[in-house]
């Protein structure tokens, strides 16, 4: 075994083990928090990597959580590599869609559910672009499509469209002088 092969394996062992039962445990937490600020200041990140706030389902209150977005046939994408049980998703379905993704500056957008069948695709990729991925996701970016589509049922995928009224093209108001 090569030593980058131990050292990815030991990453992986160890983010597995942060993230035991699905759910991020204090590790994971402090470390989601210090990505979540460093993301929406889209500084020494790649340029993927955002946060994503969301009103919290039964607190209220906004919930920062650290995402990377993904490129695939014109669209941006989210996934959940921890599944349809992780807080963000629910509180995502909670607010109907309704959320904010920043890196630099705020852009309110709504999140689309992406029906099991059509994420596939997304999720290859996502596991091709998406390090963070890997040790969740049990199959690598290189395997077939008919083996995403057999777990995508365990994987909520959103799509990310514009919420609001579609901005103003130019500088000036139209009328003035």
């Amino acid at each position: 075994m090569s030593a980058l092969r131990w050292a990815a394996g030991c990453l992986y062992g160890a983010k597995r083990w942060m993230y035991r039962g699905g759910r991020p445990g204090f590790p994971a937490r402090v470390l989601n928090r210090l990505s979540a600020v460093q993301y929406s200041a889209g500084v020494l990140s790649p340029a993927r990597a955002m946060t994503l706030e969301v009103r919290g389902r039964r607190s209220g209150r906004t919930v920062s959580v650290p995402v990377v977005v993904v490129d695939h046939d014109g669209g941006r994408y989210l996934v959940s590599t921890l599944g349809n049980e992780v807080n963000w998703v629910r509180n995502v379905r909670a607010a109907g869609g309704r959320a904010v993704v920043r890196r630099g500056h705020r852009e309110a957008v709504r999140l689309v559910e992406v029906a099991s069948k059509d994420r596939a695709p997304v999720l290859r990729r996502y596991v091709a672009v998406a390090p963070g991925a890997r040790p969740h996701i049990p199959l690598a970016s290189d395997a077939p499509l008919t083996a995403f589509e057999r777990i995508a049922d365990s994987y909520p995928v959103f799509r990310i469209t514009a919420d609001g009224p579609p901005r103003r093209q130019g500088h000036g108001h139209a009328g003035r002088q």
